[in-house]
């Protein structure tokens, strides 16, 4: 076991958790929050007021993956084929997920994942992110592809990471990386499954385009989402000017008639590239996507200080295993690198499986995109409250005070029966 899961001691002192334990009422409606917050009780409950919410081309983008959908389906399906072990009597009222990470402590074992759309769907939607996941201690990564400038994201939100899609060009990289250090990230997350673009053919049917084209079919999309139109964009237009995408080539604005975005020699990213940046970085170099438990051991090979195991939220190829399946083997070969997991993870049950399975850490997408939209920034601190909670509540049902205690010892494979047939207790 690693230190960073050893840290691990201090007891949570949120108040609202504290007095919720033993209520027995940790469903009911919070009649403090705004409105539209009311009926969110998990995060899969901003997906609907999202839909409505934001334009169809956008959300369309958000919410899709690549061809079929078997990869996002697969990542959701892989949870659900563990089960639980939970211990009884054990006095669980210490309990704790504040969760030592590149050694800095944080006040959970989850962080917000980077994701391009998201001053798309929401006002100010990456400093929103930022803003509240710094207020929360928990990491939020930037997007490359986003449309607020890496600075200004880093002013207003102490904890966050940057992560770039690069081409394989030494020039790129290296003008990159100088800027993401003056900016003062400590943390720079290197994308590596993006050789080509993802066959999304959702994006064509609902219309998507990046940037997005001036067509009438657009216009009644935002028309049809007045709230969009003049809460967010209309807003933005007013107050900011044109949104332009800010930290990936040269800047082109979000609306164009006929700009395109410079992706340069993605396809010639290699290890040799890793190496460069890690020369270049002083920081901590993270891999995000990696799915081979051989990539992970050259990952630590050519100095990267963490991998987050990822299938881009099942948005590149289409029928990628789920990183969770995967988790084990490559976690056997991180040594001391530390490894991480996104893609999938809705419910605080799926953080626990990841973490007993190996992952020091977690990060998740689209629902805190989906709640900046309908509610700013009080709807992500709502979200991260949410799973916050729903994480506290299931190590109490677990019998663990720490997340060092969650070990894959504590689960099952659900499909089997333990002392009955070819069934066990580990996955």
């Amino acid at each position: 076991m690693s230190d960073s899961r050893r840290e691990l001691s201090e007891p949570i002192a949120s108040a609202d958790q504290a007095a919720s334990r033993g209520t027995g009422a940790a469903a009911l409606p919070d009649k403090t929050l705004p409105r539209a917050l009311r009926g969110m009780l998990a995060l899969d409950d901003f997906e609907a007021p999202a839909r409505r919410y934001i334009p169809r081309p956008i959300f369309g983008y958000v919410s899709g993956g690549a061809e079929t959908n078997a990869s996002l389906r697969g990542n959701r399906a892989a949870f659900d084929d563990l089960a639980f072990v939970p211990r009884a009597l054990v006095n669980v009222r210490a309990r704790t997920q504040k969760t030592a990470l590149f050694g800095r402590t944080y006040d959970a074992p989850f962080g917000l994942a980077p994701m391009g759309g998201t001053a798309m769907a929401a006002y100010q939607g990456d400093l929103v992110l930022a803003r509240a996941a710094a207020e929360a201690n928990i990491p939020m990564i930037l997007s490359g592809a986003s449309l607020t400038p890496l600075e200004r994201v880093r002013e207003e939100g102490p904890s966050a990471w940057f992560q770039a899609y690069l081409p394989g060009e030494t020039g790129p990289i290296t003008a990159l990386v100088e800027r993401v250090a003056r900016a003062g990230y400590d943390t720079l997350v290197l994308t590596v499954d993006v050789p080509v673009m993802a066959n999304r053919e959702n994006n064509v049917r609902s219309g998507y385009h990046t940037p997005l084209r001036p067509t009438l079919r657009l216009a009644w999309d935002g028309i049809t989402r007045p709230r969009w139109l003049f809460g967010m964009f209309a807003r933005t237009l007013l107050l900011h000017g044109m949104p332009h995408f800010e930290n990936w080539g040269p800047r082109v604005p979000l609306l164009s008639r006929k700009g395109e975005r410079q992706r340069g020699l993605r396809d010639q990213l290699s290890w040799s590239h890793v190496e460069l940046m890690r020369r270049l970085w002083t920081g901590r170099l993270v891999l995000k996507g990696i799915l081979d438990k051989n990539d992970a051991k050259i990952a630590r090979e050519s100095g990267a200080d963490g991998i987050i195991v990822s299938n881009h939220g099942g948005r590149q190829l289409d029928g990628a295993v789920a990183p969770l399946r995967v988790l084990p083997g490559i976690v056997s070969q991180a040594g001391g690198m530390t490894v991480m997991m996104d893609s999938g993870i809705r419910r605080g049950t799926d953080v626990l499986k990841a973490l007993a399975l190996g992952a020091h850490f977690v990060f998740v997408g689209r629902p805190f995109l989906y709640a900046a939209a309908i509610a700013g920034e009080a709807g992500v601190r709502h979200a991260i409250k949410l799973l916050r909670d729903e994480i506290d509540r299931d190590m109490a049902l677990l019998g663990i005070t720490t997340l060092a205690e969650m070990r894959r010892e504590r689960l099952m494979d659900a499909r089997n029966f333990n002392g009955f047939g070819r069934g066990g207790r580990s996955p």
